[in-house]
């Protein structure tokens, strides 16, 4: 059997040596009066929009004012809901060699603490609180434990900043090398590490992607509600929107039914968000009295994608719908489908290789490459994988290996053709009496019962088998099921030793900011009996 290796064909898209600062200049240059932002509130009346020109303006001029304030290769960080003047602070900070820090807008004390202390944050820009998470008195807290934060600005005193900024300030050179952004992992399996992403990194991958994969167009709009600290926010929608002269459109928070207004209202190109999102839309009462006909395409991603999501969506819209596996090591997008795939891989598989992107799977304990249909560890190799993590370099050599293969932690396995289909974690494997049992294959056969709405499963520890496995399951609505009678499900259609030993009926799951399960606190809770066997119980605290 052939090995699986793939290169992602570049083909006439070559990697460009390009900053996020050069990619907005093009399209000032290009398309000056082309709306190039709009914030998506509620009321149409107040939706504020700025052109390629005027928010390339007051991005200088915002540049200008951060270096009054900071050195080039600085790192400022930012903590906020989506508001057009994030991407305002985003694309200044590029202009003026310094380094973005973003911040989940619903992280507490702790976690604030660690993101701003193990970032050397010199500064943050802030909104005073959202959704009753008390930012500014938050950040007061800790200035005392914040040695290296001088300055902190309220996003509501944006004009103040602006006007500090001298119109002489010169703008440094920016290489397409330099630090663009550092995006702190989602932390599924445990502390979060601060990706370095450059700037040929991060505007290469959104145009070899969705602009590439969508024939994303001058003035079209994509209404995005991908939250802007994410790579999918702040890199993939907006910097694809600036790469093809697009209008970002950026509801202040997700709200199905404001996304479809605004789907509606601005025209979107596109009908997207990771499955959650999508789910929320769908099921909302005015989806269906919703004008979606300047919708051509739908896109999820970040999270796994149950295929009947994928089928759902695209039966209900009457359009094709992409998938992107991506990690923030990696800029973030990896492989990704088409639209003009068969049905069965844009519902079954994450596509094949994005353009320049090296592709392999791996023995996770060996290093040797597997053969094609063979589940392994992804590893890819390209223009898009991170400098490091930040300050922490024992890490970044355990994730990217001597011969720049990045390390993915995810288990795969790839076709003939160079399609791929996630098994699952590495580190989620679960070993039981010598077998490798891969948690993805069961979580797909859960999905499948129609009793089923969420399925996670884990490695649970246990002493003569070493591992047994575990399943969490959200039931759907009005759809009563037992373990038993699950069971006995997952025993009809995989082997016995994969049928779940321990189950745990949740309401909800404890979720990363980007909407992935963090599987290793339901190991914690079933561990440390934090969980009882009783339904209904819910793992989150």
């Amino acid at each position: 059997m052939s090995k699986s290796v793939f290169l992602g064909a570049v083909g006439s898209e070559p990697v460009r040596e390009q900053t996020v600062g050069s990619l907005l200049r093009d399209a000032v240059d290009q398309a000056p009066s082309v709306v190039a932002l709009v914030e998506g509130v509620p009321d149409p009346a107040a939706r504020r929009r700025w052109t390629y020109a005027e928010l390339f303006d007051e991005a200088e001029q915002a540049a200008r004012a951060l270096l009054g304030r900071f050195r080039p290769g600085e790192r400022v960080a930012v903590w906020a809901n989506n508001l057009p003047e994030w991407i305002l602070l985003e694309m200044a900070a590029a202009l003026a060699g310094l380094t973005l820090v973003t911040v989940n807008p619903m992280l507490r004390e702790n976690e604030l603490l660690h993101v701003l202390g193990q970032s050397e944050a010199a500064g943050v820009f802030l909104v005073r609180e959202y959704r009753g998470n008390p930012m500014e008195n938050t950040l007061a807290g800790l200035r005392t434990d914040l040695p290296q934060l001088r300055e902190t600005v309220l996003f509501e005193e944006w004009a103040a900043f602006l006007a500090s900024g001298s119109p002489t300030e010169v703008l440094p050179t920016v290489s397409p090398d330099d630090p663009a952004q550092i995006q702190y992992t989602s932390g599924t399996t445990g502390t979060p590490k601060g990706a370095v992403l450059h700037h040929r990194g991060i505007t290469n991958n959104a145009r070899l992607s969705y602009v590439r994969a969508f024939d994303m167009r001058p003035g079209e709009s994509f209404v995005s509600p991908m939250p802007l600290f994410h790579t999918a926010g702040c890199v993939l929608t907006t910097l694809a929107t600036i790469a093809s002269q697009g209008t970002l459109v950026i509801p202040p928070w997700f709200d199905p039914a404001l996304m479809l207004e605004l789907i509606e209202a601005e025209r979107s190109a596109v009908f997207g968000g990771v499955p959650t999102m999508l789910l929320a839309m769908l099921d909302h009462p005015r989806f269906g009295r919703t004008d979606l006909s300047s919708v051509r395409y739908a896109l999820s991603g970040g999270a796994t994608v149950p295929p009947d999501l994928v089928r759902r969506t695209e039966s209900a819209l009457g359009i094709p719908m992409a998938n992107i596996y991506a990690q923030t090591e990696a800029s973030p997008g990896i492989t990704m489908t088409a639209l003009d795939d068969t049905p069965e891989d844009r519902a079954g598989t994450i596509g094949r290789p994005l353009p320049g992107c090296a592709i392999k799977i791996v023995d996770p304990r060996t290093g040797e490459l597997r053969d094609r249909g063979e589940t392994g560890e992804l590893c890819t190799r390209g223009y898009h994988v991170m400098t490091a993590y930040f300050g922490m370099p024992q890490q970044t050599a355990e994730t990217i290996d001597a011969d720049g293969w990045l390390h993915t932690g995810d288990l795969a396995n790839m076709d003939n053709r160079g399609y791929l289909r996630i098994d699952g974690r590495v580190k989620e494997m679960i070993i039981r009496g010598g077998e490798n049992i891969y948690p993805r294959e069961i979580e797909h056969v859960l999905l499948d019962h129609p009793a089923v709405a969420e399925a996670a499963v884990v490695g649970i520890p246990d002493p003569t088998w070493g591992e047994q496995v575990g399943a969490f399951i959200r039931l759907a609505a009005g759809r009563p099921a037992d373990e038993d009678e699950l069971s006995t499900y997952v025993r009809q259609n995989l082997a016995p030793h994969k049928t779940p030993r321990i189950w745990r009926f949740v309401t909800e799951f404890p979720m990363t900011g980007s909407g992935k399960i963090q599987k290793h606190r339901l190991r914690e809770h079933v561990t440390t009996e934090h969980i009882t066997a009783a339904p209904n119980d819910s793992p989150a605290s």
